[in-house]
């Protein structure tokens, strides 16, 4: 039996222009077709780079730089190589592209069909095919316009001779504050769901010390991160930076002045720009590896064992983040590298001589239907992966002599 492979996809942007085109097979293919949407003028500079976060994993841990620029075709098959989904930017002074005339406007659904469940006595029951129309509302949009796939909620009691009948709507029953017997899709409601509650970044950060000193570690964040709740408090010193104050022991006690508590590691979170969010780049099966969800807690818990994260920092981290994690059925994962991790969210120590490890873990759950897509990429893959060179492991770490800080981080992309 023939197996079908997934139409490999290219998104085409040149300044605040994009276009979605099926991915040539060649250098010369690819740029052909961006010559023809652009029609640079003879003679007008004109590149074409890939940014390196849409590399596959395999030649993005090569590159050092921000793009990888496409020169050639061997260039070009390395960089696309692997991978369904790809973008590439034009660098060229020639003008945008003209705009293309916008699709008109779906026609509005003024009659759609319905099926009803209605009880007749109690233990009888039928159904009802039946046509909703309207005169003028469009049953395919929102009150704000907005286009939806026709799901629908809804309640109805028929009151016919003294006796109530009582259709039934599947999804979800919102009893506080909407009144008994309301529903709601299901759907919606996770969609509502992500909408109020926006992704947040976690930290905990911790010390190991040689021996007890004063310091201040200080956190920079990128104008496209803020900052959220601190524990203890921090000590704003600027926009987008903030202090602690504290003195660390060996055993890994963290004194903070300020609030006169005694801790074992810093909190704190920070709120990613939504707009700047791109989930289908951050975690794809380009870049990622995706399990079902009782495969990924045993499995996070091996690399950051091989990572020589201690019992109680690992423990530590399942157990905060295992009711998150238990609500999907499967998990796709990453580590952002550390060079990243830095440009976003940059921590500093006043300390002569310092050892960094930086456990930035992005995941986002994946539906059963999108794992075939993760085929190649699983529990194997991501064991035989080289952790360490991702997040810069360095055998610093291990040495009690140094001054070590150990910051883990989570953030879950809807």
């Amino acid at each position: 039996m023939a197996v079908s492979r997934p139409t490999r996809m290219l998104t085409l942007a040149h300044g605040e222009m994009e276009t979605l085109r099926i991915l040539p097979n060649t250098f010369g293919e690819v740029d052909a077709l961006a010559r023809e949407w652009v029609q640079p003028a003879p003679g007008v500079p004109f590149a074409l780079r890939i940014p390196v976060e849409y590399l596959p994993w395999q030649a993005a841990r090569m590159v050092q730089t921000p793009y990888v620029w496409l020169t050639s075709e061997e260039t070009y098959q390395i960089a696309t190589q692997g991978t369904n989904l790809m973008r590439i930017e034009i660098v060229s002074d020639a003008p945008p592209p003209p705009d293309v005339p916008a699709l008109p406007p779906p026609p509005p659904v003024l009659e759609m069909p319905a099926t009803f469940k209605l009880e007749l006595n109690p233990g009888q029951v039928v159904a009802i095919d039946t046509t909703i129309t309207s005169d003028d509302l469009d049953m395919s949009k929102t009150e704000d316009g907005t286009v939806v796939d026709g799901s629908f909620w809804g309640k109805i009691d028929i009151t016919h001779a003294g006796d109530v009948h009582k259709m039934e709507f599947s999804g979800t029953r919102l009893a506080d504050g909407l009144g008994e017997g309301f529903f709601f899709d299901s759907r919606t409601m996770a969609k509502l769901t992500q909408a109020v509650k926006p992704p947040v970044a976690r930290f905990n950060l911790s010390v190991l010390a040689p021996q007890q000193q004063y310091v201040d570690i200080t956190l920079a964040l990128a104008p496209m991160w803020k900052l959220g709740v601190t524990w203890p408090p921090a000590e704003a010193i600027a926009d987008n930076k903030v202090k602690f104050f504290l003195r660390v022991h060996p055993n890994g006690a963290l004194e903070h002045f300020e609030s006169n508590i005694v801790i074992t590691s810093i909190y704190y979170e920070a709120l990613p720009d939504m707009a700047l969010l791109d989930p289908a780049s951050y975690i794809a099966p380009y870049n990622s590896f995706a399990m079902s969800s009782a495969e990924f807690v045993p499995h996070i818990l091996k690399v950051m064992e091989e990572l020589g994260v201690s019992l109680r920092d690992r423990t530590n981290f399942i157990t905060s983040n295992l009711c998150h994690w238990n609500a999907h059925r499967n998990i796709a994962y990453r580590f952002m590298s550390p060079n990243r991790l830095r440009a976003a969210i940059d921590v500093a120590v006043t300390t002569e001589s310092c050892a960094f490890m930086r456990l930035f873990l992005m995941y986002r759950g994946v539906a059963d239907e999108e794992m075939p897509a993760f085929a190649g990429a699983g529990e194997k893959e991501a064991m035989a992966h080289n952790w360490k060179d991702i997040v810069e492991w360095s055998e610093r770490m291990k040495d009690s002599k140094e001054f070590r800080v150990l910051e883990t981080a989570i953030l879950e992309i809807a």
